[in-house]
């Protein structure tokens, strides 16, 4: 049987700044630049959400999309409109870059997937800037 991977988009807004406590206001300054606004800054982000698997001898389908995007839009709930540093639990003692949003988006999105395997996430934080993670 074949192997096919189908794609879902979701999108959310959200504000972060990244700060690293752990340096001196110079140091993030000048690792992180305008993304150290201390007033912080938002973005529109895209998620892609690509699940893999066997179709379905039946429906034809490796999961109903709709599936996904509900699972997808129970995360993303918690990140829409809100401030990633001080507004979402499960984010707290996390540097909101979206290389670490991408992972805990995964360990929350994962288990929720219905059929199929969550194969990889892409999330978009600006339409040229963007992490991809795979659970690895």
């Amino acid at each position: 049987m074949p192997t096919v991977r189908v794609t879902r988009r979701v999108h959310f807004s959200a504000a972060h700044r990244l700060h690293n406590p752990a340096l001196s206001a110079e140091e993030n300054e000048r690792i992180f630049g305008l993304c150290n606004s201390p007033n912080w800054h938002g973005h529109n982000y895209e998620l892609d959400v690509t699940v893999e698997g066997t179709p379905d001898p039946v429906t034809g389908y490796v999961v109903d999309l709709g599936h996904v995007r509900a699972a997808a839009e129970a995360v993303i709930g918690d990140l829409d409109h809100r401030n990633l540093n001080v507004d979402v639990p499960w984010l707290q003692g996390i540097l909101p870059s979206t290389e670490n949003l991408v992972v805990a988006i995964w360990d929350r999105l994962a288990p929720s997937i219905p059929s199929g395997r969550l194969a990889r996430l892409v999330l978009w934080e600006t339409p040229r800037n963007s992490a991809e993670y795979s659970g690895e």
